[in-house]
């Protein structure tokens, strides 16, 4: 989840985020896809700011995750490896614009509520991620 630290911590997070407004909340599928993004957005910002005043090291245990099909691993792995090579030449607002747009596949005016931009704000980062993202596809290609 953008270099969340703990991923898994982060989701769950915004899921009691969710919950706990959840009796609050009025309107129809895009208006809670909204809010929840805005939830997500909001606590990723959170969790950075605390990395900053507390970076924090990871531990990894080979031996928490279960044996499978290790050449649709690697695949997957290399591709997931590329994706975030791609993003990692965004700025941080690119990427989060470019990740709610289509991933999320919110409006521009949602990504503009939950991000606090203005809609020609949330445009002009997404045309320059994209353009961006175009440029380095053109000059290194897209491996196999």
């Amino acid at each position: 989840m953008q270099g969340a630290a703990e991923p898994e911590d982060l989701v769950s997070e915004v899921f009691l985020g969710v919950f706990r407004g959840l009796g609050s909340f009025e309107g129809g599928e895009p208006q809670f896809r909204s809010w929840t993004f805005t939830i997500a957005h909001r606590r990723l910002l959170d969790e950075r700011r605390r990395s900053t005043r507390r970076p924090q090291i990871a531990v990894v245990d080979a031996g928490d995750r279960p044996g499978g099909d290790v050449e649709r691993e690697a695949l997957d792995a290399l591709g997931e490896q590329w994706v975030v090579e791609l993003c990692r030449g965004l700025s941080v607002d690119q990427r989060a614009v470019l990740l709610l747009r289509i991933v999320a596949d919110l409006s521009i005016e949602d990504v503009g509520r939950i991000t606090g931009r203005s809609v020609g704000a949330v445009k002009a980062l997404q045309r320059r991620g994209l353009d961006a993202l175009r440029r380095k596809i053109a000059r290194e290609g897209v491996p196999r």
